[in-house]
């Protein structure tokens, strides 16, 4: 897939003020700092589309941007960490959760998870809830140029083994680069790929 155009479309508090166009929706979402921002960007090849910051929960709303007029890329609050009170978590989480548990255009969801760390709980518990609500979704490792490679297998070996004790059959994984744009054709080739089958 060529990405022709990516353009920032809206801001949504709720599911229910998101698009109404029926468009395919392919969120992305991980904890605080795993990258997100500069991954949308490297995938889109649009600079400074995602917001990037140094400071955890800068992304508080629905973030949607239509890519080729066909599809939309949804930027998600990260989940775990943040400098907010408990009750814009709370509140991020139930918006989190309504939107990925209610909403019928979303054709994936790309979990992002830091390859230079072992499994977290926090990881793991989420993609479970995403699996038990039925929700499409495709892990995606993050910062793999970061760390050495034999580092970043062995932490990958770790999660398939732990994701392995809840899941008959894991979802499927990419790894991927924002500093070098690796895991950017496989990402893109997923979602045409799912944009085909909506289309049969």
């Amino acid at each position: 897939m060529k990405i022709e155009s990516a353009t920032f479309a809206v801001s949504s508090p709720n599911y229910r003020k998101c698009p109404t166009d029926g468009l395919p929706e392919y969120a992305f979402i991980g904890r605080s700092n795993v990258g997100k921002s500069s991954l949308i960007n490297m995938l889109t090849g649009v600079k400074g589309l995602a917001k990037t910051s140094g400071r955890p929960g800068k992304t508080q709303l629905i973030n949607h941007f239509l890519i080729n007029r066909q599809w939309y890329l949804v930027d998600l609050p990260g989940y775990g960490y943040a400098r907010v009170s408990k009750s814009s978590r709370e509140a991020w989480s139930t918006m989190i959760r309504d939107y990925l548990l209610r909403r019928e255009v979303l054709a994936n969801t790309f979990v992002l998870v830091d390859s230079r760390i072992p499994p977290q709980a926090i990881d793991v518990d989420f993609i479970g809830m995403l699996g038990r609500g039925g929700v499409p979704l495709t892990v995606v490792f993050t910062k793999t140029d970061k760390e050495n490679q034999r580092e970043v297998m062995k932490n990958i070996k770790a999660m398939k083994q732990v994701l392995g004790e809840q899941w008959e059959e894991l979802p499927p994984m990419l790894l991927t680069s924002a500093l070098t744009g690796y895991g950017r054709d496989s990402l893109l080739d997923q979602i045409e790929t799912i944009n085909q089958t909506l289309t049969r």
